[in-house]
């Protein structure tokens, strides 16, 4: 009779924590539906991280404790691992929860989408980082504890690994280190365009990890660059210019010397109206040199706009101008040319030079031509 009796209980409890189970999952998504008009993050965050962990979490002790009932009367040992094994699943399950949590509003606050303030990409991603690898190391050290090991020893034991890892692994720590610094000093953001004079590197950066940045080149390659290096070398960062330069020579012909003053007046009065010329920056037009086939003078400007296609067009505009105004003086733009000067004989040194010549052909026996 006791054998049905429990019987029944497994039952009902089995079936009452399908039910729950269901239950929790219909509640969460009625929710996530009333959540979804906020632009909250923090509620959709803890919806979206309990979604699964809640309904394992109710299979877990449902079952557990109906596993328990059933074994009840039967003396084996596997049934005796039945509560620590429960409660080592509950520690999974808040840890696996709060890293959801954590994972999810790492991505949302760096969206515009979601986030009326977005968040910088590298902040958001070390500080996300940092925070899973604490959960981890809490649930490692606490499951630990549940299964009966001695925290003290295995701190003592991880100090001593520890000397004998970094001894091992001196490369993957310098890379470590070299993310920290990344994160701490901030040279550049996941999106930014980096360069470094002392190294071939120049793209976008795609993504900083703990040991690699990748970076995808301006001819679409991946390249992965261990973040130690970047504590050896210079990193440029154009992307956080404040202007771009127009640093050209133009050179007009010789014979345009007088018009030149006035060319070099026109073209400073073109730059200071140029709207995309920024006007608090220097602006330099200067006669600065003889060329060895033209008149050179310089041009020294900077555009208001950073974005590479669009200083180009700017350029271009600027080129375009210059070369109307040197004509609209008369001038044109130099070339490379060289004269050749040919000097004309006297007649009576051309008369002496054919008489020479016909006596020496007498000498020699021949007649004249």
């Amino acid at each position: 009779m006791r054998q049905y009796q429990d019987l029944i209980e497994v039952f009902v409890l089995v079936f009452l924590t399908l039910l729950a189970s269901w239950i929790a999952g219909r509640v969460i998504d009625r929710l996530e539906k009333r959540f979804a008009a906020t632009k909250n993050v923090y509620d959709d965050a803890i919806l979206f991280a309990a979604r699964k962990p809640l309904v394992w979490l109710i299979l877990l002790l449902g079952l557990s404790h109906a596993a328990e009932i059933a074994g009840s009367d039967v003396e084996v040992e596997l049934f005796e691992l039945i509560a620590p094994m429960r409660t080592l699943g509950v520690i999974i399950l808040v840890a696996m929860f709060a890293w959801r949590a954590v994972r999810f509003v790492e991505e949302r606050v760096i969206n515009p989408e979601f986030s009326e303030q977005p968040v910088d990409a590298t902040t958001a991603t070390a500080i996300g980082k940092l925070v899973r690898l604490s959960i981890l190391i809490t649930a490692v050290i606490t499951a630990a504890q549940t299964l009966g090991f001695s925290i003290a020893g295995l701190l003592a034991m991880g100090g001593v690994g520890g000397i004998a890892i970094g001894f091992a692994a001196r490369d993957l720590l310098a890379n470590f280190f070299g993310a920290l610094m990344i994160y701490m000093d901030r040279p550049f953001a996941v999106g930014e365009w980096v360069r470094s004079p002392d190294r071939d590197i120049e793209g976008t950066v795609e993504e900083i990890g703990w040991r690699l940045t990748r970076i995808r080149t301006f001819d679409r390659r991946p390249l992965y660059v261990p973040n130690a290096i970047f504590t050896q070398i210079s990193v440029e960062n154009p992307g956080r210019m404040q202007n771009r330069r127009i640093f050209e020579t133009v050179g007009v012909r010789y014979a345009d010397i007088d018009a030149l003053p006035k060319i070099l007046e026109d073209v400073r009065g073109m730059l200071r109206e140029h709207p995309e010329i920024a006007d608090d920056r220097i602006q330099m037009v200067n006669f600065n040199g003889f060329g060895a086939s033209s008149l050179d003078f310089m041009v020294y400007v900077f555009t208001k706009t950073t974005v590479w296609a669009d200083f180009h067009a700017i350029k271009e505009d600027v080129l375009f101008k210059i070369a109307a105004i040197i004509a609209e003086h008369g001038g044109e733009i130099a070339f490379p040319t060289r004269t050749l000067h040919l000097e004309s004989m006297p007649v009576d040194d051309v008369a002496a030079s054919a008489e020479g010549t016909n006596k020496s052909q007498q000498d020699q026996g021949g007649n004249p031509a």
